[in-house]
């Protein structure tokens, strides 16, 4: 994880509109977010959707952090959080049959801790163009044709290369 320094940095750069540095942020917090968002609504499928939200709250109001109130990744959690329980008292949709709810010792809270942890720090192993490519495709939902047209890549070229990054982030996962 970064430093308090640095995603004080990031969340600068993400008040003037600074995308690339809005993953870069994404990727230094989404773990520690997404943690306190599951602990508290259980299910993946809600803490997906809250993830967003916090997220889109925190691109549109990152000029209104106070680092002499909050440290930066305190002042992240306390959104997600505020939504996670705003979307916990209200009416809960059913549970998809593939997405089981999560109860108290089913997946123990440091495991999937570790879990995004690696799966993070093998991501932060590519090189920055293939990161920002890959956290696009995944994160950004975007279509082949329009990560080729953003990125300025023939698709056949995005399709190798994020094949080749998926490789070696499991490769990294194995080791």
């Amino acid at each position: 994880m970064s430093t308090p320094g640095e995603i004080t940095w990031l969340l600068a750069a993400v008040a003037k509109g600074d995308a690339v540095a809005f993953e870069r942020l994404y990727g230094a917090t989404c773990a520690k977010v997404y943690g306190v968002v599951l602990r508290i609504l259980r299910r993946h499928d809600l803490a997906a959707d809250v993830m967003e939200q916090a997220y889109l709250q925190i691109w549109r109001d990152a000029g209104e952090y106070d680092a002499t109130r909050a440290s930066p990744l305190a002042w992240m959690v306390a959104i997600a959080r505020r939504l996670a329980i705003d979307a916990a008292r209200g009416p809960q949709p059913p549970a998809a049959d593939s997405e089981a709810e999560i109860t108290e010792g089913s997946v123990p809270r440091h495991e999937l801790t570790d879990g995004l942890k690696q799966l993070l720090t093998c991501i932060g192993r590519l090189e920055p163009d293939r990161q920002r490519m890959l956290l696009l495709a995944y994160y950004g939902a975007f279509g082949r044709e329009q990560l080729s047209a953003k990125l300025d890549m023939p698709v056949d070229l995005l399709r190798a290369s994020l094949r080749r990054s998926l490789l070696e982030i499991e490769q990294c996962l194995k080791s």
